[in-house]
Order: structure tokens, then C-alpha cells, then sequence
């Protein structure tokens, strides 16, 4: 008999031990599902509700924001928007056409290098031409659908203004990385 209550009170025992264990491992689950999503960073805008709002674009957030822009672009027409950058043109671009840019990094800093490509939104104002190569601007605008050798996001700039370069004028690659012309993630 006591073998046989030995026997019974392990197994309680174990469906206890069992279920507080499996409690835990969701309640820490859960927790850390929340934090990470509390903790993301990306800011996409999507409410439709906000359109005649105007979206400052921060410098943390330019490379996810530039990514989704392009790859959903009819999420983004309408839609106003205001960041800083530096101006720069490409060769086949005209008088009113310039990227919004800023240098981000391709692969980590190593002996005081690393390796940077200028990503940013084409933008269109009638005033360009009042920019310098590489001066650095708060542009604001709305986001239209052009085309660039492709259909792109442009925006059309409806105010446009010199500023100084920011603290941190670099942009680290967007969330989930980046695929150069080698095609090798960063």
C-alpha cells in the first residue's frame, strides 16, 4: 500500500511540476513578445485617418521607411512627409529632379573605414536648382508614384530649406538587411 501511494503522489508530483514549468516557459514567452514589438522601431505610415498629417521621418527610421515606401508604394501616395538629407544628382536627372540622400553603411566599420552607399527618395521642386551638390535640406512634401527607369516614390516637394548636417548624418541598412551589388547581405 505505501508503495503503491509513493507511486501515485510522484506521479501528481510530476503533472504539477509539469504544468508550472510549461506556465512559466508561455508567461516568458509572451513577455518576450511583447518587448520585442514594444521595442521595434519601424514606423510605416498606414493609418489612413492621418493623410493631411505631415510625418517627420527621423534618420533612425530613414531605410525602413525608404524600403517599404518602394516595395508598397500605392500605400504611400498621398501621403506628406518631412526628413532632412543631402542634395544629389545623377547625370540623367533634370533641373527640377534631385535624391534626398543620406550615406548608409554596407558592412561594419573596420580600421577606422566602412563601406557606404547614398540611398534616398527622389524628389522634385521647381526651386532645386537653388540647392548645391551635397548641401543638406529639410525637405517636405507629398509622396507621388514617377518613374525613374522604373515606377519609383517622388516626392513633390512643396517646402524646401537649408539646414545644418545632423549629428548623425550616416543611416544603418534597414531591418533585415541589405543586398548590394554582390549580393551579399549586410
Amino acid at each position: 500500500m505505501f508503495i503503491c501511494n509513493v507511486s501515485m503522489r510522484k506521479i501528481k508530483s510530476f503533472k504539477v511540476i509539469f504544468c508550472i514549468l510549461i506556465s512559466i516557459f508561455l508567461i516568458v514567452l509572451l513577455v518576450s513578445i511583447y518587448h520585442k514589438t514594444k521595442k521595434s522601431n519601424k514606423v510605416y505610415i498606414t493609418d489612413s485617418n492621418k493623410f493631411n498629417e505631415v510625418y517627420e521621418l527621423p534618420g533612425s527610421n530613414y531605410t525602413n521607411m525608404l524600403k517599404d515606401t518602394y516595395e508598397h508604394l500605392n500605400n504611400y501616395v498621398g501621403k506628406k512627409i518631412k526628413f532632412t538629407g543631402f542634395v544629389h544628382r545623377l547625370y540623367d536627372f533634370n533641373d527640377n529632379q534631385f535624391v534626398l540622400a543620406r550615406e548608409m553603411f554596407t558592412s561594419p566599420i573596420s580600421n577606422n573605414q566602412a563601406e557606404v552607399v547614398v540611398v534616398g527618395f527622389l524628389c522634385e521642386s521647381n526651386n532645386a536648382s537653388a540647392f548645391s551638390e551635397k548641401t543638406w535640406v529639410e525637405v517636405e512634401g507629398e509622396i507621388t508614384e514617377g518613374f525613374y527607369h522604373s515606377k519609383v516614390p517622388v516626392i513633390k516637394v512643396t517646402n524646401m530649406k537649408q539646414v545644418e548636417c545632423p549629428e548623425m548624418p550616416f543611416v544603418n541598412p534597414p531591418d533585415g538587411g541589405y543586398v548590394g551589388l554582390d549580393n551579399k547581405k549586410a
